[in-house]
């Protein structure tokens, strides 16, 4: 559905999409992370046929960016994190506009509305100015014009960003809804979230991709060891050196208090044989819970924190080329 080969973006001799290559088959729900200034925004705005790419080759539902641009974007429903919005419209009236800007046909458009109200769950808003809402109201109003001519490929710019936690529930419950119908490319800072919604996750880091997988498989590859946490009450001077004996075992480090974290191979489950060896020792297991690393932990141990980032030669060009 989407296929990017080889994409790259440069400003005033500055990379900030550096050979992307990535593809993304019809239905898939996708994470897009970075750290600012990553290179994110830039090529959505490269697959969206909003800014041209230096080099590099992007198909969007068979068409061809460089063949057919204008073609390209009516396969895709863009949000970006900004949502443009005209707030003294009525929400009926703007989703309206939108349809006939993408060249929705008039006899659609009533359909298609109707479609976006429910999708977006705008129903009892729809004849209120835009202006009036709150922000959650109007990022669906956004998401509603994003879907107004029903493209195969949603591409979602930060969807969440400043809504409150009530407002954050539904737009991932939407997210999740439209997944079913759409591919979605997903860009949002709120590592939870791309945990519960995505199936896959891209992470980029100074343009270049540095993980892609699903969560669970990055879990693996970047995090290491499984573990799990264990606080024993009565715990003897020998309590690590006899946990670190348990099958499966490979490291045990005392944290203090009667606590351990064991990491294991992940083979054999020690759960059973530490509770076991807490009733031989007489020792009370207060505490026994698995460590499952989170995409948040993924994401900082594969990206750069952004006090050691090296300067840009033309930092003005890049922050630049991220708002365009």
């Amino acid at each position: 559905m989407i296929e990017v080969e080889n994409l790259s973006k440069v400003f005033v001799d500055v990379p900030v999409v550096d050979d992307l290559s990535f593809f993304v088959p019809e239905g898939q729900v996708l994470g897009f992370l970075g750290p600012n200034g990553a290179g994110k925004t830039t090529t959505m705005r490269m697959l969206t046929a909003f800014l041209p790419p230096t080099a590099g080759r992007v198909v969007v539902a068979g068409i061809d960016l460089d063949a057919d641009p204008v073609g390209l974007r009516r396969e895709v429903g863009y949000l970006p994190e900004n949502v443009p919005l005209y707030p003294e419209m009525r929400v009926d009236e703007y989703l309206r506009f939108r349809a006939d800007i993408e060249d929705v046909p008039r006899s659609e458009i009533r359909a298609n509305t109707e479609y976006v109200v429910d999708r977006c769950m705008l129903g009892e808003v729809r004849r209120q100015v835009i202006g009036t809402l709150s922000k959650g109201f109007r990022q669906r109003v956004g998401l509603a014009g994003a879907l107004i001519h029903r493209p195969p490929v949603l591409i979602l710019d930060e969807p969440t960003v400043g809504l409150d936690p009530n407002q954050i529930i539904k737009i991932r419950e939407l997210i999740i809804e439209l997944g079913r119908d759409h591919t979605v490319i997903l860009s949002t800072h709120i590592l939870p979230e791309v945990e519960q919604v995505c199936e896959r996750v891209l992470i980029i880091d100074r343009g270049r991709i540095v993980a892609d997988g699903s969560p669970d498989d990055l879990r693996s590859r970047f995090v290491g060891n499984p573990a799990i946490r264990v606080e024993l009450r009565g715990a003897d001077n020998e309590a690590a050196e006899a946990l670190s004996r348990l099958p499966g075992v490979i490291r045990v480090t005392p944290t203090g208090d009667g606590r351990f974290t064991l990491e294991h191979s992940g083979e054999e489950d020690p759960r059973e044989p530490v509770f076991r060896l807490a009733v031989e020792r007489g020792w009370v297991l207060t505490e026994m819970s698995s460590e499952r690393a989170s995409l948040e932990d993924i994401f900082v141990r594969l990206t750069t924190r952004e006090e050691d980032r090296e300067p840009s030669a033309e930092p003005e060009a890049v922050a630049a080329a991220e708002e365009v």
